[in-house]
């Protein structure tokens, strides 16, 4: 779905630059309401992760591949406006890095990956779990839902901004049929990742799912190959804020490396769900080359290590390793000002 320089054209581009820009000085100040001292490095984590997870593209149909956008599981994880920081931290990283989105489509990518698939997956999360029972497995079937319209959403968005901005001439019906129906198959594995994500995370540590806060389930014991309620003192609990995150973080980042240095090799190789659409329908006509095509780490390999496996491994984690490391840096100051907003309103 990242948008190459010369789809868009300039003056539209312009616009989604601008409104991109005012969606993350937006999400900026909501996101100081979200992070605290635990969730903030968390944050970052949930950047990396997706950043690791969008290397593994898996087949659709006909030749066909999808990855992971991301809007939907950072937004239950870490909370909407935060959410959007996270994918918009992800394809800063892509895009000057590893030439993977274009710079002048920047704003483009942004205000579909990140603020259309957020909005949209955290409004019916959040509309699902309004009416589902308040249990771990109804969080997990919202999250799914949520990630599921996120992606043909998204599609929908960049089939309006070409309608708008196009630089080639091809009927809008075709481009909008294409578009939803390969991100509609899409959209299944977004769904599946993000929902499984959620899952495992829940069944750790509920507490750090921002989706999931104020939901009470009773713990459960077996008893005679049964589960049956634990008695309320049976298992005391540390206060959420006393509880460390360390363990959770290591956890996080050893996966991220791992998907990304090493699973990323096992990706399918066919072109993404935009790639595909824009060949068969002549959107790519006018397409340039990317401003960081010279990169050291573009098409996600390290110039002049021969090896296949070694070059996509170590671009891999030299991005999680990045990604990681802004991303917990945009967070934490994000937090800190949060902290020091008192002290200078008392001023």
């Amino acid at each position: 779905m990242h948008v190459p320089d010369g789809f868009i054209d300039a003056p539209v581009s312009l616009a989604a630059g601008v409104a991109a820009a005012g969606a993350v000085a937006v999400s900026l100040r909501g996101a100081r309401r979200e992070l605290d001292e635990r969730t903030a490095p968390l944050a970052g984590l949930v950047a990396a992760f997706i950043f690791a997870v969008q290397m593994l593209n898996f087949p659709v149909a006909a030749g066909t591949s999808g990855h992971l956008l991301g809007g939907a599981l950072a937004a239950i994880l870490v909370g909407p406006w935060t959410g959007v920081l996270c994918v918009s931290v992800v394809l800063l990283m892509q895009s000057v890095l590893f030439a993977d989105g274009g710079l002048t489509a920047l704003g483009v990518n942004i205000v579909n990956m990140a603020v259309v698939t957020v909005v949209l997956a955290y409004a019916v999360f959040r509309g699902l779990a309004r009416l589902l029972p308040r249990t771990r497995r109804s969080v997990t079937v919202a999250a799914f839902a949520g990630a599921l319209v996120s992606v043909p959403a998204s599609a929908a968005a960049f089939t309006l901004m070409y309608a708008v901005g196009g630089t080639t001439d091809v009927p809008l019906g075709k481009v909008l049929t294409a578009m939803l129906g390969v991100h509609v198959l899409i959209g299944i594995g977004e769904a599946a990742i993000t929902a499984a994500t959620v899952g495992a995370v829940l069944a750790v540590r509920p507490d750090l799912v921002h989706g999931a806060r104020g939901l009470t389930a009773p713990l459960k014991l077996r008893v005679g190959g049964e589960l049956v309620d634990a008695p309320a003192a049976a298992a005391p609990a540390a206060p959420a804020a006393a509880r460390s995150t360390k363990k959770v973080w290591g956890a996080g980042l050893a996966t991220a490396l791992v998907l990304a240095g090493v699973v990323s090799f096992y990706a399918s190789a066919s072109p993404d769900g935009l790639e595909k659409v824009a060949a068969d329908q002549g959107i790519d006509q006018n397409v340039t080359e990317h401003a960081a095509a010279g990169s050291p780490l573009a098409d996600y390999g390290v110039k002049d290590v021969d090896d296949a496996r070694l070059s996509g491994g170590l671009a891999g984690v030299i991005g999680v390793g990045a990604t990681v490391a802004v991303g917990t840096g945009v967070f934490w100051g994000v937090r800190r000002r949060r902290a020091a907003a008192p002290d200078q309103t008392a001023a």
